[in-house]
């Protein structure tokens, strides 16, 4: 496991609120040491309190550090109350502002370019094999080396489920993208999937997805599914593709700076909390997407299209791949593909 590999190191940040909506969510109190000795660390994430992220990451991590003696009170804000999902909270938590977050890959690229291929389209094969890679000498290379140029610690990954597309009609094929302006997260990456597989991109930030959706700005998204019940996003598309065009996952981030303002003991509290949630989180997607499925196909919408052909998607995905990422993601990518079942 992580944990076990890296070693421990956590960290700790005075909290600067991040605009009105974190000003009101701390109140008049800072986070950093408290007068008893606790520590005090906010850990920001974009999820409802409901979503298995929350349930069964955050909230059990916080649990852990309360009662194991750590010291540290772990702070939660869900629902992107510290800034929207994406760039601007890597930032945050590279300027200490926030001390743990969970980000996808391709938002964390924004600091670390080479990470963002691990978002690309059809990478890995099963969540198995992403697990495989971040256990792996290449992963822990890939960290270190970010470690020394951005001053970001990576904790652990979670899982956060296998990407599907809605839309109202099927996708079962590339040639199924025709006519549709389908949602992608604005990075460089998912736009780079979305050339790679076929689809016309369209830019949407995550909060807007739904409204979207129901006005006709754009005709399709995706998303795991936990994700896609809890946006509500069924709610104004009639068909889930089940694609499984990206193995998805988010990444536990902090500073350098939070990490050494722990003691030792404190470091490796939160390494174990972070890295001890992995599987339980893993089990909570997974059980939430098999609910979740379960509802529908009893309800008969959204209509689960299952008739997909992979095949197709990956071998146009992989060889788009092959020919337009250059470098050390490049490089990262091919590891990851030698990793592969």
């Amino acid at each position: 496991m992580l944990a076990a590999k890296r070693g421990v190191t956590p960290r700790v940040v005075a909290m600067a609120a991040i605009g009105a909506v974190a000003l009101a969510a701390c109140s008049d109190d800072s986070e950093g040491s408290s007068g008893d000795g606790t520590v005090e660390l906010s850990f920001a994430h974009s999820y409802s309190t409901e979503h298995p992220h929350h349930v069964c990451g955050a909230q059990v991590v916080a649990d852990e550090l309360a009662g194991n003696g750590s010291g540290i009170e772990l702070n939660i804000y869900p629902n992107s109350q510290l800034g929207p999902d994406g760039p601007e909270r890597v930032a945050a938590v590279a300027a200490g502002d926030i001390s743990v977050d969970i980000q996808g890959a391709s938002a964390i690229s924004s600091i670390y370019e080479p990470i963002g291929a691990l978002d690309a389209a059809y990478a890995f094969d099963t969540v198995d094999h992403m697990f495989a890679f971040a256990d792996s000498p290449a992963f822990d290379e890939m960290a270190a080396d970010m470690l020394e140029k951005t001053g970001v610690r990576i904790l652990d990954i979670w899982y956060f489920g296998m990407r599907h597309f809605t839309a109202n009609k099927p996708i079962r094929t590339p040639d199924d993208f025709s006519g549709l302006r389908m949602r992608f997260p604005d990075s460089p990456q998912f736009l780079q999937n979305a050339e790679a597989i076929g689809a016309d991109a369209t830019a949407v930030a995550f909060e807007e997805v739904y409204l979207s959706l129901q006005q006709g700005v754009i005709d399709g998204q995706e998303n795991p599914i936990p994700t896609i019940k809890d946006m509500n996003f069924h709610e104004v598309q009639s068909h889930l593709s089940l694609t499984g065009h990206q193995t998805g996952f988010v990444v536990a981030i902090t500073s350098e700076e939070t990490w050494q303002s722990l003691t030792p003991q404190q470091q490796e509290a939160l390494q174990n909390a972070i890295s001890g949630a992995r599987e339980g989180n893993r089990k909570c997607i997974e059980e939430a997407e098999q609910k979740i499925l379960d509802e529908w196909r009893q309800a008969g919408e959204p209509v689960i299209v299952e008739d997909v052909d992979r095949a197709a998607f990956s071998a146009k995905a992989e060889a788009y791949f092959a020919q337009h990422l250059q470098g050390d993601k490049l490089a990262l990518y091919q590891k990851v593909r030698e990793l592969a079942p």
